[in-house]
């Protein structure tokens, strides 16, 4: 398959392509714009012969990434994107908060958790971004700036105004529904009433596509080692020492090393225990992890956020039970997406058993995994995800949203390069 895009009317094009063989019989292109253009011509071959309607003509104009262009609509954007009507996880995390006051909120959450917690107060207000940073480690606000930003220039935003954690716990955890404050998190937990948004991990990888992120919910689908037949039958795990069940886990490769391959690549929360856990490994690219049929997928501080792309891959997936979430984990189904082990690893060994035994049906729950994956970690769901969960709790503010005091303004990064002029604007 190859796959060209050109502008037609323009003697250069800066359009960077990629075909990915999913080695299924079905490929994915991907490509990346650095200027905008009138129209695009998309042809799509194999040999010297035109695909089904190649070519394609996309009538413009066609705006590149970095172009404010907003869509005055949302329902016409929404529509656009394919994005789901119900959001099932948006539903259950709202359900504690049926009234936002942000005159309330701002006052409260910084002086509840302001000085131990890292935090960020955002105004979006006529589809501009303001910030406002609590705590020392607010490194992390670059990922919810840049798709804050990404949205507002594709869609125009409702004026809301909410608290992120940058943190990896999550912090609401008031055991009453009295006084809850809503505070928005990368991971939810059974103990906790934060509400959810796709990780900073997986937030990145979509923005950044082609950019400088290696792994990403594309690149892992045409990067799933060999077919399932040939892949090797120890189960596979690597990470670092962030949690004790991970120390069992490298106990149990230990004494069964033709079972279970399990190794630390990094030693920082039990560093006095390195001699007994160690000696660490080398890291190996996460493609090779799909060498291996089964892959073991444990907590670290929080949720594991590689959990996405081993589900894309093409091994099963056997995972931890465990307190904590991210924003998809209650759709997914134990046994059909994935062979769930308790969380003390007591009967890891007897799942993995299982599996083997039963090659067809693992293979089955690998395939499962995948679909999901496909069907609700691209960027779109992930676009879709973040634009319908600030439009419902926008919906449930009693009063105007504010730029606050201290507040400053996020920019949106300057493109002299390629400037680009938007139709709706004129």
């Amino acid at each position: 398959i190859q796959v060209k895009v050109t502008a037609p009317d323009e003697q250069f094009t800066r359009v960077g392509v990629q075909v990915l063989d999913r080695k299924d019989g079905s490929f994915l292109v991907r490509y990346r714009m650095y200027a905008s253009y009138k129209n695009l011509k998309i042809e799509v071959k194999t040999g010297d012969k035109h695909v089904a309607e190649s070519p394609y003509i996309l009538k413009g104009p066609v705006y590149h990434e970095n172009c404010d262009c907003p869509q005055e609509e949302s329902s016409v954007w929404l529509e656009e994107m394919n994005c789901p009507q119900i959001i099932p996880q948006i539903q259950r995390d709202l359900a504690n908060f049926p009234i936002v006051d942000p005159d309330k909120i701002a006052k409260e959450i910084p002086q509840r958790f302001g000085q131990r917690q890292s935090l960020c107060h955002y105004t979006i207000k006529d589809n501009e971004v303001y910030i406002k940073t609590y705590g020392e480690h607010v490194g992390f606000r670059i990922f919810m700036d840049a798709i804050l930003l990404s949205l507002t220039r594709k869609v125009k935003m409702p004026d809301v105004e909410f608290f992120v954690n940058l943190g990896d716990w999550p912090l609401e955890k008031r055991k009453s529904s009295e006084n809850l404050h809503p505070i928005f998190s990368w991971c939810g937990s059974t103990e906790s009433k934060d509400i959810v948004m796709p990780t900073y991990d997986l937030t990145d990888s979509v923005l950044e596509t082609m950019g400088r992120v290696s792994l990403d919910m594309m690149s892992v689908q045409a990067n799933t080692g060999p077919s399932w037949e040939d892949k090797n039958t120890t189960a596979f795990w690597r990470g670092r020492d962030s949690r004790k069940e991970r120390l069992e886990l490298v106990k149990l490769s230990r004494k069964y090393p033709e079972i279970i391959d399990a190794a630390f690549t990094n030693f920082f929360f039990f560093k006095h225990d390195e001699s007994l856990y160690g000696p660490i490994v080398k890291h190996i690219s996460f493609f090779d992890f799909f060498k291996y049929k089964y892959q073991i997928n444990i907590d670290g501080t929080v949720a594991a956020y590689r959990l996405p792309y081993l589900l894309a891959g093409n091994s099963v997936v056997l995972k931890q039970d465990s307190i904590y979430y991210e924003h998809f984990y209650n759709e997914l189904r134990p046994w059909k997406h994935y062979i769930p082990f308790k969380s003390d690893l007591s009967d890891l060994l007897e799942k993995l058993q299982w599996a083997k035994e039963h090659d067809e049906e693992a293979k089955n729950i690998a395939k499962s995994g995948q679909e999901f994956a496909r069907n609700n970690l691209m960027g779109d769901h992930i676009f879709c995800y973040y634009f319908k969960l600030f439009q419902e709790y926008a919906s449930l503010q009693v009063s105007e949203p504010k730029v606050r005091e201290g507040m400053e303004k996020v920019q949106q990064p300057d493109d002299d390069l390629f400037p680009c002029t938007c139709h709706r604007k004129k």
